[in-house]
């Protein structure tokens, strides 16, 4: 994807540029979005320069090390070895991506690093979530039954077990949805590729049965309707998955269902 670039009229204006380390003799330049809300200033690009004989490989070390070395000021969400995969999650590079799986290496010149595209911003690279987080919850997803719970565990065949692969190794990033068109200009009522694709990932396991409950609350010509197949999500999932696939077999669940 080619490197984002500011329009003139841009209101992001050009930031600090942090000196080079002392002594460095392998430098990689860092530009990064600088934005607090309640400074009552613009946006800007601070650029800083990494010494990469004192940093990690990935994007994510080296915005550690900018935060440890350089400016503390410098705000981000990260949770890596914490269990919470996917808090890294921004825009490098002109692409939706996590920041601790993106090698420095792939950049031959200057890096740029945005928070996550069309979404509101907290400080600097964190986005407010809330909205995406409110919808994932608004799909339900848990087991759902009806039957009595069994003593031990509830069983389920191989062959529908391996139905849930692709679905349930979604880490909730965000990347897929903040890179939708569809999602950029409908996010109060689309409910976007990442939270659909956990509700197909519901829709289709065979322990539950609230089926027809859940496609109930997909029928709305926002919540489901608004994917036109872009194929964005697909493009820049870190795991590799296509939520868009998902989308339209919910979409054949919904035609099904009308005509049995």
């Amino acid at each position: 994807m080619a490197e984002f670039v500011l329009p003139k009229n841009s209101r992001i204006q050009p930031g600090k540029t942090w000196p080079k380390p002392q002594g460095a003799t392998r430098l990689k330049e860092y530009r990064v979005y600088r934005y607090d809300p309640d400074s009552g200033e613009n946006p800007r690009l601070d650029t800083y320069f990494i010494d990469l004989d004192d940093c990690g490989p990935m994007v994510l070390d080296g915005l550690l090390w900018i935060k440890n070395k350089v400016d503390p000021t410098l705000t981000l969400r990260r949770s890596c070895r914490e269990g919470i995969c996917g808090s890294c999650s921004m825009n490098i590079g002109g692409a939706n991506t996590l920041a601790c799986t993106k090698g420095m290496d792939d950049f031959a010149g200057h890096i740029s690093v945005y928070p996550l595209p069309h979404m509101p911003v907290i400080k600097d690279l964190v986005p407010d979530l809330t909205t995406f987080y409110d919808q994932h919850r608004s799909i339900e997803p848990w087991l759902k039954t009806t039957t009595p719970t069994p003593e031990k565990e509830w069983l389920q065949s191989r062959d529908d077990r391996a139905k849930l692969d692709g679905l349930y190794e979604c880490i909730l990033c965000a990347c897929c949805s903040t890179s939708c068109p569809s999602y950029w200009w409908n996010g109060e009522k689309y409910l976007g590729p990442a939270v659909l694709l956990q509700a197909y990932r519901w829709l289709i396991d065979s322990r539950d049965e609230a089926t027809e409950e859940r496609l109930d609350n997909l029928e709305d010509p926002f919540k489901l309707y608004r994917c036109h197949t872009i194929m964005n999500c697909a493009k820049v999932c870190p795991k590799g998955l296509n939520p868009a696939k998902a989308i339209a077999e919910i979409k054949q669940m919904m035609v099904t269902r009308e005509f049995a």
